[in-house]
């Protein structure tokens, strides 16, 4: 029986700890917060986004960098085996809008329910408020020389040293096996500070630089700080970086007090990082198309109604009817428009004007906001140094990576979670058949 520790109690750290169970492994579940699954309960607005209903090749086209990496992880335990796993455990589930599967109470944690119940059944040992500081390695014999292999094993697990941290003691545990899935850096104050990063790189592995991913965006115009809190369900939004729009979608869009975010632009934020080539944030525009659903001739005739029918009220009056009431001062300073204005002293130049401005808003994104805000971590382990079919590192016998630690990220919908689930499941049954 392989004695196996998993570093990190998220979803990465205790679907690992299910599976290696499950494969006839005596686990020890590491956490060094007081209780399992800290992240888990936040995402999703505390809805937790369990995964999405996709095709499975639409999972690999939703992964933005290294999706092939992921072939025997998703396909191994894919998005159905997820949405499974938990419903057969007592834990419904329901599909929204986009694919997007939530457990039918709303509760992230129903979801963090059916994995520690399943963590009891497996007989998983647990060690919470517990650090780990040093995991050793003993050599291996000197391998022989291969033509053309350049990365070989050449040092095995022998043990972890672990801090209580209540006792402020230390402990020496034996183990055949480590699965690191710390996560990233996003959300530090629920303990993802890199730890996992530290770890890899002091047996060698290669660390692709990190920053922010799903993250919310910067923006330049003061004008939009004062629709902070405004929220617009279904609208179209293109960013263009370097003179290439690299990314166009529809969906939910929401101001803040600093710029923007919300699904849609959580997901343009980390397109937006990943084509950064020097990796130095720059300018770019944001153009957002407020009402997607008409073509600019449906929408001057729609405007252009609503002015017959107010001819004699002011611009500012009229608007009401078009957008939602937090908008309603903004336009008339974006089309260039007297807010008192007239309505039927507007002219057929200021009107096409006005319908421009709400097919195509623009903004200027500055850059990115912080770890604090992201949902995940871009960069990691270099994937081209871990086993794809196994999840084990290709430098250290016995070592492991599940989860965010690793360079793979994701779009926003479900499929972070699902790289979790996938990438956990199969680093556990590998670990417990070494």
């Amino acid at each position: 029986m392989a004695d196996i520790v998993i570093v990190g109690g998220g979803a990465a750290g205790m679907m690992a700890a299910v599976a290696a169970a499950q494969a006839g492994g005596k686990v020890t579940l590491i956490e060094k917060n007081e209780k399992l699954g800290k992240k888990l309960f936040i995402t999703g607005k505390g809805r937790c986004n369990v995964t999405n209903a996709c095709e499975v090749e639409d999972l690999f086209r939703n992964v933005l960098e290294h999706s092939k990496f992921l072939y025997s992880a998703i396909y191994g335990f894919d998005n159905q085996s997820v949405m499974h796993f938990f419903e057969e455990n007592g834990c419904k589930l329901k599909i929204e809008r986009g694919g997007r599967v939530f457990p039918v109470s709303d509760h992230s944690s129903d979801i963090i329910k059916v994995l520690e119940k399943k963590l009891k059944e497996c007989h998983v040992s647990i060690r919470l408020n517990s650090e780990i500081k040093k995991i050793t390695v003993e050599q291996l014999e000197p391998p022989e020389e291969k033509k053309g292999k350049k990365l070989q094993q050449t040092s095995k697990i022998c043990s972890v040293e672990l801090l209580e941290k209540q006792s402020n003691k230390r402990q020496t545990i034996s183990a055949d096996s480590v699965i690191v899935a710390t996560g990233g850096m996003s959300y530090v104050l629920t303990g993802s500070t890199g730890d996992g990063y530290r770890f890899a790189k002091d047996f060698g592995h290669t660390i692709i630089p990190l920053s922010p991913a799903l993250v919310p965006f910067a923006v330049k115009e003061s004008w939009c700080h004062e629709l902070q809190g405004l929220s617009l369900k279904n609208v179209k939004a293109s960013v263009v970086l370097d003179g290439k729009e690299i990314y166009s979608d529809f969906g939910e869009f929401l101001f803040t007090h600093y710029g923007v975010s919300g699904p849609l632009m959580l997901s343009a934020a980390s397109v937006y990082a990943h084509k950064l080539k020097d990796k130095t944030e720059k300018e770019a525009k944001l153009y957002v198309d407020l009402k997607p659903a008409l073509t600019y001739e449906q929408l001057d005739r729609r405007v252009l109604r609503e002015f017959d029918a107010n001819k004699n009220k002011q611009f500012k009056n009229v608007l009401g009817a078009l957008f939602p009431a937090k908008l309603v001062p903004v336009m008339p300073q974006l089309s260039a428009i007297a807010a008192d204005k007239a309505i039927h002293e507007i002219t057929k130049q200021e009107r096409e004007r006005f319908v421009s401005v709400i097919k195509r808003m623009e903004l200027t994104i500055t850059g990115l906001r912080g770890y604090d805000e992201a949902i995940v971590t871009k960069g990691g382990v270099a994937v081209n140094e871990v086993n794809p079919s196994t999840m084990e590192s290709k430098l250290v016998k016995g070592l492991y990576f599940a989860g965010e630690v690793l360079d793979v990220d994701a779009l926003t919908g479900g499929f972070n979670l699902q790289i979790a689930w996938s990438t956990g499941y199969l680093a556990g049954g590998s670990a417990a058949q070494l």
